[in-house]
């Protein structure tokens, strides 16, 4: 990615902002705090969805429709010794 295009990317982000929040102000650093916050979580969900899926895929978690709602996930009890296993240390033994 070239500076000018990456430079064009963050200014659209930046003004898409401002734009869905006409009566924001905010300072250089407040911009760059909701812009960090907002990458920082971009990222945890798409690292997040890859967890999920995998650990449905794994068959340690299941996915649960539940309707007006988003997929809600849920411990697959049926593989819950191999569930703790895969988990490592660190399991909290009250609440099993």
């Amino acid at each position: 990615m070239s500076s000018t295009h990456g430079y064009e990317e963050i200014a659209k982000q930046i003004l898409r902002y401002f734009l869905r929040n006409p009566q924001s102000a905010d300072s250089l650093e407040g911009v760059a705090r909701w812009r960090l916050l907002e990458e920082n979580v971009h990222q945890a969900m798409v690292e997040t969805q890859s967890a999920l899926e995998q650990l449905v895929a794994e068959g340690y978690l299941q996915v649960v429709s539940v309707p007006g709602s988003e997929l809600i996930y849920i411990l697959n009890t049926t593989r819950h010794k191999e569930a703790e296993a895969f988990a490592g240390p660190g399991v909290d033994d009250n609440h099993k």
